[in-house]
Parts: structure tokens; C-alpha cells; sequence
């Protein structure tokens, strides 16, 4: 009798461990699948954003972004100058790519293939925001700790996938990440920095020691030849990078001086080489230029408030599951032994501390901290799941909610593009083609903008090392193109040399300020020697 107990016992305990085994099988099944499935609406999201590339910045949206009218034009002027003039660098004019030579680069590689144009520097931008899409999986998807054999959280997978989700419908990144600016290049190269520090735990397995901060610094350089605001973020790449050193004093510190001196030799050398023989005063200007702070005393607090606000840009949602992640991070202690926690806190208030300071609250400065914050939500999200699975029942019905307002919006945006933008661009193209005798160089705060559409060759009516009646004076443009009215300064410069006639009215874009461009043709004085001043805020 006791031997045929122990044997139905046995057997009982076998049954049992094949059924519990069953069920784990068939959970990981139903997850994966869950991921793939999440992963392929997330592709097709992605896979939208070729579409209309030439269309406007959607009128009458949330986010009244100077940069719509300006900055793609700006940050690739290098670019299309080497390709439509032989030199990325026109003296005395707005000159970026000295100190920010990354994104020119890329578009300078894209362009020796397709040709100058906006299609193709978006295009270059969507990829890029691949890019992120599965950087961000990539980071979410990994362990908490040092070790390679580390399992990761339970249904880290699909939490990696949803944040993919979420910002693949997000019209907040849906339209950010179709303009051509420096942002989104600045979070994949964040991404892959930290995706590099948290190698950094198992590099002595498969690499040698000081290989992955030499890349790390490598990455460094190249976030900040992207954006120099980029030494906000610093921080947030050294917790993970010592953390990921086991917080041991010679290693962290043999990995922050070879991470640090990478990135202090490239730019050293790039600065030496380049920079300080040839283009010292353009380096200079665009600091000089940005260097100013709207933040006193007296507004601060208003800033302040304002700054943490303009999270709601991102939508409402997301900022809703942000407040209750960190109210369960600030209950839920233990999550914060896991680095990536305090990692992505550091990015996103390293980040709010540049634009605290800086006071010019653009809705795509917080590009750079959407990412984190989708982040940040999912990853405590899979901790709340991890130590209660019944937070899913409430947690679940809420992504979908988010997931379904966000993607009507971004679908209502895909399915009526306008191109008022583009069509006046055109249009002014068609006045200037049409006299071929007169100069072609238009003069405008948008003549990037409008070179990166048509071709034409622009300078730049406001930023420049040149006094503009210098500029006026060296390029001679053709016509001026301004946005509903003629600035007093502007006038006094071009009266000194052209007498100003009013050829054409287009209306463009949404902004109040700037919805009607007013194209004029500059027709020569005599000859006037320009006014010697002092470069322009040089």
C-alpha cells in the first residue's frame, strides 16, 4: 500500500508538471503571437508615413510649430548646396552645418541618388523613425540585469511591442517624424547609445573590454554633431553605462573615460581640422544665436507650468497612463532596481531642464522626450502586470482606448493631405522661371524651405553672419518672399538697393502670421555701397 501511494503520488505530481508545462507552452504561444500581431498594425502605421510625403504640416492641428516653415530647409541647407552649387558652405548666410554636420551628411548621401528635393528628405526622416520603432523594442525587450543569461520581465515582449504600437498611431508622432528635422535622428542615436551601454554588462563574453564605450563615444560625437542639445542626455547614458559596469568604481570608471575621450577626440579633431581654420565664425554664430534664455525671475514659475503642460501635446491618453505609472512607481519601490527605470527618468528630465532653460516651448523639442515617456509607461507597465496580472484588466482596455482614438486621428491625416505649401512653392517657382533674364537667388526666412521644394537658390532674410544689406550686397537676389507683411528692417535693407515690386499673393498654411506668401520682384537701384556694421550677432 505505501509503495502504491508513493506511485500514484508520483504519478499525480508528473501529471500535474506536464499540465503547468502545457499551459506555460501555450501562454508563450499566445503571447508571441500577441507580438506578431501587434507588430505587423505597427508596420502598417509605419508603412503610411510614405504616403503624401510632399503634403503640408497638417493645417489647423494641435501643434503650431515654427519649424514648418523653416527648419527642413535649414538643417539640409548644406546638402543641397553641395549638390546644386558644388559647396555645402555660402559665406556671410545661415551656415548650421558647421557646428551640426550630421544631418547635412546623411541628406547629402541621400541626394547623390535621388536628387534635392522634400520627398526625399523626408524620407530619409521616416526611415530614421524605423529606426526608433525598433530601437525601442530592442531596449524594452532585454533583462534588467548585468547578466546575458537573464530572463526578461514576463510579457516584456508585448510590452516592447505596444510602445511600438504607440507611437506607430500617435498623430503626435505621426507628423513629427514625416518633417525633416533634427529630432528624431537625435533619439535613434540615443537609442543606440543605450542600447550599447546596456551591452556594455556581457561585452567581456563576446568582445573586448573597451570596444563597446569606444562605440558608445563614437555615438556620443555623432548626437551631438546632430543636435548639441544632445549633452542634456549625457546623464541618462552614464547611470546605464555604470550600472551595466555592476556600479564597480575602476570598471565604470575605464568605461566613461574611453566613452568620454572618444567622443572628445572626434570632436577635437573634427574641431581642429575643420572648424577653427575655416569656419570658426559660422560655429560661433549658431551658439550665439541660441544662446539666449527667455527665463527670469519673474516668468519662471509660467515656464516652468507651461513646459510640464505641453506634455498634453503627446495627447491626453498617454499623459493619463504617464501620471498613473509613476504613481505606482513611487508605491511600487522595487522597480526602480531595475536601471532602465531611472535611465529613462534621467533622459526625460535631462531633456525638460534644456527646455526649461531655453523657454522657446516648440512642439518638436518634445520629440525628444515622447520617446522615453512611451517608454517609461510601458516598461512599468509590464512591472505592474509582472507583480499583479490582474493590473491587466484594467491596463489592457485603456491601451486599446488610446490605441484606437490615436489611430483615427493619424488615419484622418493620412486620408486628407493638403498641400498648400507645396502648391505656392511651385507657384513661385513659375514667377521666377518666367524671367529668365533676372536673378533667380530669392531672399526669404523660407528660402530654404522653398529650395528644398523647387531648387531655386535662396538666402536667408533673417540668421546670418552678414549684416542682410552685406548679404543683399554679395548675392544680389531677384525677389524677396515674404509672409503676409514686410518687416520694417527687412524694407530698410532692400530699399537701400531695389526698388520692391509686388508681383504675386499666395495663400499657404494656417498660421494667422503666416498664411499668405507675398512674392516680390527686386528690381536693381543704382548702385549703392553697403552700410559697414558689425557681423549679425557675431
Amino acid at each position: 500500500m505505501p509503495i502504491a501511494s508513493a506511485f500514484n503520488g508520483t504519478g499525480t505530481e508528473q501529471v500535474a508538471a506536464a499540465n503547468a508545462a502545457r499551459d506555460a507552452s501555450r501562454v508563450r504561444l499566445l503571447s508571441r503571437a500577441a507580438v506578431v500581431c501587434t507588430l505587423l498594425v505597427v508596420a502598417v502605421f509605419f508603412a503610411l508615413r510614405f504616403l503624401h510625403l510632399r503634403a503640408d504640416f497638417p493645417n489647423f492641428s494641435p501643434w503650431s510649430d515654427w519649424a514648418k516653415y523653416t527648419d527642413e530647409g535649414w538643417y539640409g541647407d548644406a546638402a543641397m548646396r553641395h549638390y546644386l552649387l558644388g559647396t555645402w558652405h555660402l559665406p556671410g548666410d545661415f551656415n548650421p552645418a558647421a557646428a551640426l554636420p550630421v544631418w547635412p551628411l546623411l541628406e547629402a548621401i541621400v541626394f547623390r541618388f535621388t536628387g534635392v528635393g522634400i520627398v526625399a528628405a523626408r524620407t530619409l526622416t521616416v526611415v530614421v523613425f524605423g529606426g526608433i520603432l525598433l530601437a525601442s523594442f530592442a531596449l524594452l525587450r532585454g533583462g534588467m540585469g548585468r547578466s546575458v543569461r537573464e530572463e526578461p520581465l514576463p510579457w516584456a515582449g508585448l510590452c516592447a511591442a505596444t510602445a511600438a504600437l504607440l507611437m506607430a498611431v500617435s498623430p503626435y508622432f505621426y507628423v513629427f517624424s514625416r518633417m525633416a528635422v533634427l529630432e528624431p535622428l537625435l533619439v535613434l542615436l540615443m537609442l543606440i547609445a543605450l542600447l550599447l551601454a546596456r551591452g556594455v554588462a556581457w561585452q567581456g563574453q563576446r568582445w573586448p573590454a573597451v570596444a563597446l564605450p569606444i562605440a558608445i563615444g563614437v555615438v556620443l560625437a555623432l548626437m551631438v554633431g546632430t543636435k548639441t542639445t544632445a549633452v542634456a542626455l549625457v546623464p541618462s547614458i552614464a547611470y546605464l553605462l555604470a550600472s551595466a559596469c555592476g556600479w564597480k568604481l575602476r570598471a565604470t570608471a575605464r568605461s566613461f573615460a574611453w566613452a568620454g575621450g572618444t567622443t572628445v577626440v572626434l570632436w577635437g579633431a573634427y574641431y581642429l581640422a575643420l572648424i577653427r581654420p575655416r569656419y570658426l565664425q559660422d560655429f560661433r554664430y549658431l551658439f550665439s544665436a541660441n544662446r539666449y534664455t527667455g527665463i527670469t525671475a519673474d516668468n519662471a514659475r509660467d515656464i516652468i507650468t507651461s513646459a510640464f503642460r505641453d506634455v498634453t501635446w503627446m495627447g491626453s491618453g498617454i499623459t493619463a497612463l504617464l501620471a498613473a505609472a509613476l504613481v505606482f512607481a513611487v508605491v511600487r519601490r522595487r522597480v526602480w532596481s531595475d536601471p532602465l527605470i531611472p535611465t529613462l527618468m534621467l533622459w526625460i528630465a535631462g531633456y525638460f531642464a534644456f527646455l526649461i532653460y531655453h523657454a522657446n516651448l516648440q512642439p518638436r523639442y518634445y520629440l525628444v522626450v515622447a520617446v522615453p515617456i512611451t517608454l517609461l509607461v510601458m516598461r512599468l507597465v509590464n512591472h505592474a502586470v509582472a507583480w499583479r496580472w490582474q493590473t491587466a484588466v484594467v491596463v489592457v482596455p485603456a491601451l486599446l482606448v488610446l490605441v484606437a482614438v490615436d489611430a483615427r486621428q493619424t488615419l484622418h491625416y493620412v486620408r486628407h493631405p493638403e498641400y498648400t505649401f507645396q502648391n505656392a512653392a511651385e507657384q513661385i517657382e513659375q514667377v521666377v522661371e518666367s524671367e529668365p533674364a533676372h536673378s533667380h537667388t530669392v531672399l526669404s526666412i523660407s528660402g530654404s524651405d522653398l529650395t528644398l521644394m523647387t531648387g531655386l537658390p535662396s538666402i536667408c532674410d533673417d540668421f546670418g553672419t552678414m549684416e542682410l544689406e552685406d548679404r543683399i550686397a554679395a548675392y544680389k537676389p531677384g525677389w524677396f518672399v515674404a509672409w503676409n507683411y514686410v518687416e520694417d528692417d527687412k524694407m530698410d535693407a532692400l530699399a537701400n538697393f531695389y526698388r520692391l515690386t509686388r508681383v504675386r499673393e499666395i495663400p499657404a498654411m494656417d498660421d494667422p502670421d503666416r498664411n499668405l506668401l507675398i512674392v516680390y520682384r527686386l528690381d536693381p537701384k543704382e548702385s549703392v555701397k553697403p552700410r559697414k556694421g558689425r557681423s549679425k550677432r557675431s
